[in-house]
């Protein structure tokens, strides 16, 4: 009896998964692991407004961990109470096929790289949707893992969100300015007042500083910020943007 118990036991290390169902189970379970870690929090700010990201804490603790610099969103403001000059005015700035494109704009992508191998000049070719997705999901430092997530979670935001839901977390999330975040605070600060109410001269000049709000200014602009807020000026009435807008 104790030999038939041995022998069982051998018979049950033999019949062990061979290793290449193990690693396919590993990779299985890696991959839906991945879904979740990444799907959940898009579907879930399809309905809630995010309450926070990564670049508010990295910059609360850049500002030396400071009690009065935000690190949650305090003013969001739906996007029908977001006058229509500013979204027309970031979209003239930012990404003029942003209603037409699934969220990469591979012209603008082509053009960008080619820039960037034949010159010493770097520019970039993200979209709105790009902009959104690395904003709220992800860091700013720039690296190939970065930038695949990035690529991932536009598909995503693209795939689950509408265009409206993504334009209004793009003006509540972005940075305006040093410790200004989201159009509404952004807005009063500058201009006094909500930014349900901005002209197209003052949207104009929020969008202008986009690019790098921390360091162009709205209130004392820079040469090259008055003139890119006299083109955004200009594209906005070019803009095809659909009728509700």
């Amino acid at each position: 009896m104790p030999r038939a118990g041995k022998q069982s036991r051998k018979s049950r290390k033999k019949r062990k998964p061979p290793i290449q169902v193990r690693f396919g189970k590993i990779l299985f379970d890696l991959v839906l692991f991945f879904l979740a870690f990444t799907v959940i929090p898009v579907l879930t700010y399809r309905v809630i407004n995010p309450p926070t990201t990564a670049l508010l804490w990295m910059r609360w603790a850049e500002a030396g961990y400071v009690e009065s610099h935000p690190r949650f969103f305090k003013r969001w403001v739906r996007l029908d109470r977001i006058s229509p000059h500013l979204v027309r005015a970031v979209i003239a700035a930012e990404d003029q096929k942003f209603f037409y494109h699934r969220g990469f704009d591979w012209r603008a992508i082509e053009g960008a790289i080619k820039v960037n191998l034949y010159t010493d000049r770097t520019v970039g070719a993200s979209t709105i949707s790009m902009q959104t997705a690395r904003n709220v999901f992800l860091w700013q430092k720039r690296n190939w893992l970065r930038k695949s997530l990035e690529v991932w979670f536009t598909v995503l935001i693209e795939a689950l969100w509408t265009k409206e839901r993504i334009l209004e977390v793009y003006l509540n999330v972005i940075e305006w300015g040093d410790s200004l975040f989201g159009c509404e605070t952004a807005s009063r600060h500058y201009f006094k007042h909500a930014c349900e109410t901005l002209s197209p001269v003052e949207a104009a000049w929020m969008a202008s500083v986009l690019p790098s709000p921390r360091s162009w200014s709205v209130m004392n602009p820079q040469p090259h910020v008055a003139d890119r807020q006299s083109k955004i000026l200009r594209a906005m009435n070019r803009v095809q943007i659909p009728v509700r807008y």
